[in-house]
């Protein structure tokens, strides 16, 4: 698969990806970041951190103020997505104007032990929101629609995911269970590998992994992906090791890890609503089947949810 974020530290002269709405520069260089080389996240950070004083800048004197190179420069707003700075400059005017327009003031999610827990809640719920914005921003509807299309027709969704992945790698083939598909969610490496050796054309196997270099998630979507079924990968790292294996990428947004809030909690947020999508996706193309389904699931448990007679 093609990967423009490669191409780009690679050096190739492939066309840049549609650049992003200014409100989405932000998102993007959340999630980009890990990515890029130090000189580069300083050029990224100092445009999210101040985009209309960066606007007034020339290509030269962006390098200067980041210490950095007019290549680097380019390079960076490249990654970003805009093809280059003049383009990167507007976004960040359009950025600028919207944070003139009355937004609210950011809110630090930084949550120390001493918080009370009224501060905690107040924290956290304002980093979910900012995880589920940046998510939705920086998805990619055209991978999106691609992956919701293989798996409508799926004969069979294998879905890989460890730790926290797999618990939302679980949700995932519950839904697309209730909708008559069928899906299987596998969280031992050992299983999800000899599952995929039976998965071939016309199936979909769907990596979760928020670092993208878990091996134990790479390994059975390689065989997936060897056997010619169709591969998703669900990641933080658009530029990791599973996205080689990946005929779609759908990257979830990268939260700033804390002590008391590790990757595996921000990650979740951003991963729920993307197979959200997905799940949402897959139900309207196949709603002829998938409403009479999930009408049968819901009956067929409601008794459970009756209050016994004695």
């Amino acid at each position: 698969m093609t990967n423009p974020v490669k191409e780009i530290f690679n050096g190739d002269s492939a066309p840049p990806p549609a650049a992003p709405a200014p409100a989405a520069l932000a998102a993007k260089v959340r999630t980009l970041s890990p990515s890029m080389t130090r000189s580069m996240q300083r050029v990224a950070e100092a445009v999210a951190d101040d985009p209309a004083g960066c606007a007034a800048l020339t290509v030269t004197g962006l390098a200067e103020l980041t210490g950095t190179s007019e290549a680097t420069v380019v390079r960076t707003a490249r990654l970003l997505g805009y093809p280059g700075y003049r383009d990167l400059r507007l976004a960040l005017a359009g950025l600028a104007a919207h944070q003139e327009s009355g937004r609210a003031p950011s809110v630090t999610a930084d949550i120390a032990v001493d918080d009370p827990i009224a501060d905690v809640v107040t924290k956290l719920a304002y980093d979910e929101q900012q995880t589920l914005a940046d998510t939705a921003a920086g998805l990619d509807t055209v991978q999106l629609g691609a992956a919701v299309a293989a798996a409508s027709t799926a004969r069979r969704i294998d879905i890989y995911g460890v730790g926290a992945s797999s618990l939302v790698g679980m949700d995932l083939a519950q839904k697309l269970l209730r909708i008559g598909l069928i899906a299987h969610a596998h969280s031992d490496p050992h299983l999800a590998v000899t599952n995929a050796v039976q998965l071939r054309s016309g199936d979909v196997a769907i990596a979760i992994t928020h670092s993208g270099s878990t091996g134990d998630v790479i390994e059975p979507l390689r065989v997936a992906f060897d056997r010619g079924a169709t591969t998703v990968a669900i990641t933080g790292r658009p530029d990791g090791p599973v996205t080689q294996y990946a005929d779609h990428v759908l990257t979830t947004s990268t939260a700033r890890e804390s002590e008391l809030r590790p990757a595996a909690m921000s990650s979740r947020t951003s991963q729920l609503l993307v197979v959200d999508c997905l799940f949402i996706g897959v139900a309207q193309r196949t709603y002829d089947t998938a409403a009479p389904a999930l009408a049968a699931s819901y009956e067929a448990l409601a008794h459970r949810h009756s209050p016994r007679t004695r």
